[in-house]
């Protein structure tokens, strides 16, 4: 069995259809088909099934997909396992979106100047999808907002960032963080999100009860549209808030930096990591906070 027919299976499942798939892996539609084809007749199972111009996994395909993604990543190490400094393949880093443009950017360069064989491959994602994609093995290290329960000791947590809590609203209002709360509409950070618990724990402790405009679970969003004056947020204040909210006041909820409300950033990687010494570059590379 050809390994990149594999490849070619997942790249269908992941998009949904045989000519996205064809795109992304640089292959005709009627390649990849020929591929789907193959990998029927092998397993004696119909793997796809096809409406119009959408391909969707059968329960068959779905069962064996795991063990699929696994070989593919295997072989994938295979040239990696060559390397003395386990310097050289791909490392997958999920990255939440504040991550993304705050802090990876000088990560990569570091990274590549230092390990020109590594391949930085970035997942996008919310903490929620990044922390299981880490635990099924999809990615290999992890940058995202601390989960609110025990982690497993199966995985290691290094501490990034500490952002506290703010009030963001446009400069010309006037008042107090309590006031404005109540006078403006609020565009509330999504309490289900793990970033969005301490904004809301912060309005229950204090008993204030906005007038709720949205929910977004989207930072740059709500930077935006309270820049825009559509209302006003509590949100962590993260590296790259400025350049998003010119013209905005930011003021911290909390006095003495007590770290009750603050979003905690951290790097998130197996205990036993396919690719040690690339996650240590990685864990290196990353500057501490000021």
């Amino acid at each position: 069995m050809d390994s990149r027919y594999l490849k070619s299976l997942i790249a269908v499942v992941e998009s949904g259809s045989i000519a996205d798939a064809a795109r992304t892996e640089g292959l005709t539609a009627a390649a990849v088909s020929q591929r789907i084809q193959a990998l029927e007749r092998e397993l004696e199972v119909q793997l796809l099934s096809r409406t119009g111009h959408a391909a969707r996994a059968t329960e068959a395909c779905l069962a064996l997909l795991p063990r699929a993604r696994r070989i593919v990543a295997e072989v994938a190490q295979l040239a990696d396992d060559a390397d003395d400094e386990g310097l050289t393949g791909t490392l997958r880093i999920g990255a939440i979106s504040t991550a993304l443009t705050g802090m990876l950017p000088g990560v990569l360069r570091t990274l590549t100047e230092q390990a020109p064989g590594l391949r930085p491959a970035i997942v996008p994602g919310t903490s929620r999808s990044l922390y299981q994609a880490l635990l099924a093995g999809e990615i290999d290290a992890a940058i995202l907002v601390a989960p609110p329960f025990e982690l497993p000791r199966t995985l290691r947590a290094q501490s990034l960032r500490q952002e506290e809590l703010i009030l963001l609203a446009r400069r010309k209002l006037r008042g107090d963080a309590a006031a404005l709360l109540r006078q403006q509409p609020y565009i509330r950070y999504d309490p289900s999100a793990w970033g969005g618990l301490p904004a809301q724990r912060y309005l229950d402790d204090q008993g204030l009860q906005p007038s709720l405009l949205c929910d977004l679970d989207a930072l740059e969003t709500i930077a935006m549209l309270v820049a825009d004056g559509v209302g006003v947020s509590l949100v962590p204040r993260w590296n790259g808030l400025e350049k998003l909210a010119a013209g905005c006041r930011m003021e911290a909820v909390e006095a003495h930096q007590a770290g009750l409300y603050r979003r905690d950033i951290i790097l998130l990687t197996p205990l036993q990591g396919a690719r040690p010494n690339m996650l240590r570059l990685l864990a290196d590379a990353i500057p501490p906070q000021h």
